[in-house]
């Protein structure tokens, strides 16, 4: 079977970095897991099918027919497992193991996402915005970030966060993020070198699962992106979460600038 050509729209210039979406950093974690090449390139939400970042082209299988788009993170790797491009992460876990991929997943992705989101969008509005908005010339940017802005605070109300203080926020952040090094320690004294380039994986096996491409994609991001000085502050503080991320960055991502480069700034 021809693998289709497939390109990644992150929301950020194209470029060998990891950007500041950890939906993005999962998705590329998903593909290099997996084996498949891939191009990525910058797109903008209103072109993805569902409105968001990250989503996927697949070329068609004639080669004449315009490219399927598809976006949602776990959709794409769903939809990759069902076309035959890729493995099935979870495929020999347990029902016990699956359900607690699944809570990893949901502690970092309906979680920890909107703390996160806090701190860029309300305690670090000027570099989220000049990032995220950085192809549209001043006075639209302006425009845009006011109006993103007031959207994301909206959003984060709806949902709750918003309605907590920062020191909550920041405690419960925290608290997510012991939990995370909680979980990586065990499985770092269970597999020992055990695997390839030492790398361990959050559920203690030798493989890695869905909850890894979650939990690497919300360390890579969180590492580089200067919207967000708390939360790199805190992985930082946690040698057991950086070791995890270092290795898999070694392993699957030799090509990618890293985090400690440019004195640590990550992503330029």
């Amino acid at each position: 079977m021809t693998t289709p050509a497939i390109t990644i729209f992150r929301g950020f210039p194209a470029t060998a970095a990891y950007v500041w979406s950890p939906f993005a950093c999962k998705l590329e974690a998903r593909l290099r897991f997996a084996g498949l090449a891939y191009k990525v390139d910058q797109g903008a939400p209103p072109k993805g099918p569902r409105g968001k970042i990250p989503y996927i082209a697949l070329s068609a299988k004639d080669g004449d027919s315009a490219p399927e788009t598809v976006s949602d993170t776990s959709m794409i790797s769903e939809k990759l497992v069902d076309d035959g491009l890729a493995e099935d992460l979870n495929a020999k876990l347990t029902p016990v193991e699956k359900a607690q991929d699944a809570a990893v997943r949901a502690l970092l992705e309906e979680k920890l996402y909107f703390y996160q989101t806090y701190e860029r969008w309300e305690q670090n509005y000027y570099p989220m915005r000049d990032k995220a908005l950085a192809a549209l010339p001043l006075p639209v940017k302006f425009l845009v970030g006011q109006l993103g802005y007031r959207k994301m605070s909206s959003a984060l109300y709806g949902q709750g966060t918003g309605r907590l203080t920062a020191s909550e926020i920041t405690k419960f952040k925290t608290e997510v993020w012991d939990h995370i090094n909680a979980l990586l320690t065990a499985s770092s004294r269970k597999r020992g070198s055990g695997g390839p380039d030492g790398m361990f994986f959050v559920l203690g096996g030798s493989k890695p699962t869905e909850a890894d491409t979650s939990l690497f994609g919300f360390v890579a991001s969180g590492l580089v992106c200067d919207a967000a000085p708390e939360t790199r502050r805190i992985i930082r503080s946690l040698p057991t979460v950086m070791d995890y991320a270092d290795k898999i960055h070694r392993h699957f991502f030799p090509d990618y600038e890293h985090w400690d480069d440019d004195d640590g700034k990550g992503e330029k």
